[in-house]
């Protein structure tokens, strides 16, 4: 008969090690990628921090430097649960721009692995046309490029295997969204205990 308690620990093991790959280019929305980048940290989810720029030094929109921790050219998308995107200008425009970055989210789309954009970054998913047919939100003014998509006014929008969110406010929300799926809810609600956040939820399609 199994060991049901091993089982879990097993599962629990394996859950740990599923691996999220922020991606920071040159012009990229600081709010979002550091309270992303913290709040997976918070929750002991293994993330990696993404350089699409060429070097590991990323300036932010407002001047912000974060040094990532890997090149895009060395990341093992094998090992990788989700992609995700910070927005920010002219963050989502050099995002959207690069060549092996693209390839790589309609290789997870394909394969329905997780993708999620914040802001200005849903564009990226826009311009790929792997919107279609699902909801999304977005940084207002940006509507337009979220091609066939059903726009939402939410904070944060879960359709099938894709997460988006409207901006810097909704970051947090955002985050722990991204923890209850690599976690779990009651790991993603435990930490929005300890940052004093009260409202977690976000409209699931």
């Amino acid at each position: 008969m199994p060991d049901n308690g091993l089982s879990l620990i097993k599962i629990k093991n394996w859950i740990m090690k599923r691996k999220i790959a922020v991606h920071l280019a040159n012009g990229f929305e600081e709010i979002e990628a550091v309270s992303i980048i913290d709040v997976l940290r918070r929750a002991n989810i293994d993330v990696s921090v993404v350089s699409v720029a060429g070097k590991l030094e990323v300036t932010g929109a407002h001047h912000l430097k974060i040094i990532a921790d890997i090149l895009f050219e060395q990341v093992d998308y094998d090992d990788i649960y989700m992609i995700v995107l910070p927005g920010g200008m002219p963050g989502a425009s050099n995002l959207d721009v690069h060549k092996g970055l693209k390839e790589m989210i309609l290789k997870f789309n394909d394969a329905n692995k997780q993708l999620a954009a914040i802001c200005a970054a849903p564009m990226v998913f826009g311009n790929l046309g792997i919107l279609k047919g699902k909801q999304a939100v977005c940084f207002p003014g940006f509507e337009k490029y979220l091609k066939g998509a059903e726009v939402l006014s939410q904070s944060v929008v879960e359709s099938g295997n894709i997460l988006t969110g409207n901006g810097p406010a909704s970051a947090i929300l955002f985050a722990l969204k991204i923890v209850e799926k690599t976690v779990s809810k009651e790991k993603a609600d435990s930490i929005a205990r300890q940052m004093l956040v009260k409202e977690t939820q976000t409209t699931v399609s």
